[in-house]
């Protein structure tokens, strides 16, 4: 078992975030594999099987993986479990228990419960494991918040382009789909994350890249601020050559400071 494997799964998929996480250090690189291949079988998870049953039982799978490291024990042969298992401590592990819960949502077609639990959504399953990432790459405590702003601002990003697909399924996904209310949720994610970014950005290159990722978000949030029936419509996003451009600024740190 090894990072390579991980590596792979994510390469498989989710292609942006593997070059976001190639264009980090090799140091980082080790660390972020095996949480983003633990993250995308989490999210793949709901969407596998029509039953819910089944579905359930493979994200406690996930959930018995992160028990048994918090226990210290052996852990199981398994592609990710086993690097993953190298990666984390107990008190990571326990945090990320959190993404597994929040990737219940998906596997039913209630719509979020409210404003806080779409919110909550977004940072379990996506912010809370990039901030693990950093922990584990050197990050100190008092920058959690900073890591979860942007963190937040990635999730959103994501989940915008996601919500024509998730609509196609029968999902409910925003709590207030207005345009307006689009837009300001865009906007008051870009402010948040703002400064965020540039404390991040003077971190070292491998304590930041957890973030490469959240960074590549950034124009698709300002797309949907400006134009928030590009959502809906199916219109985000950005080309392929902006989006490697954006890569090569993103990996060098002075691009945080101009967010």
């Amino acid at each position: 078992m090894s990072v390579q494997a991980c590596a792979e799964i994510v390469e498989k998929g989710d292609a942006e975030r593997f070059r976001a996480t190639m264009a980090a250090p090799v140091a980082a690189r080790e660390v972020l594999f095996p949480i983003h291949a633990f993250c995308l079988e989490v999210a793949k998870a709901p969407w596998v099987t029509q039953e819910a049953m089944i579905a359930e039982m493979r994200l406690q799978f996930w959930r018995d993986v992160l028990q048994e490291r918090i226990d210290g024990k052996p852990p199981r042969a398994h592609e990710v479990a086993d690097p993953l298992s190298v990666v984390l401590d107990a008190d990571s592990a326990a945090a990320l228990d959190r993404a597994v819960v929040a990737r219940q949502w998906d596997i039913y077609r209630d719509p979020h419960e409210d404003e806080a639990a779409f919110r909550r959504y977004l940072h379990d399953s996506y912010a809370l494991p990039m901030t693990v990432a950093a922990r584990r790459l050197g990050a100190a405590a008092d920058l959690t918040a900073d890591f979860d702003r942007l963190g937040f601002a990635g999730a959103l990003g994501r989940y915008l382009l996601a919500i024509p697909a998730l609509q196609e399924a029968g999902r409910v996904p925003l709590v207030d789909g207005r345009p307006e209310a689009v837009a300001a949720l865009a906007r008051e994610a870009l402010e948040a994350a703002r400064e965020a970014a540039v404390r991040i950005g003077r971190l070292p290159a491998a304590t930041r890249a957890p973030m490469i990722d959240a960074m590549m978000q950034i124009p698709l949030l300002r797309q949907a601020a400006r134009d928030p029936a590009a959502v809906a419509e199916a219109r985000l996003g950005q080309g392929p050559f902006r989006r490697a451009l954006r890569l090569s600024l993103v990996s060098q740190a002075p691009a945080w400071n101009f967010f």
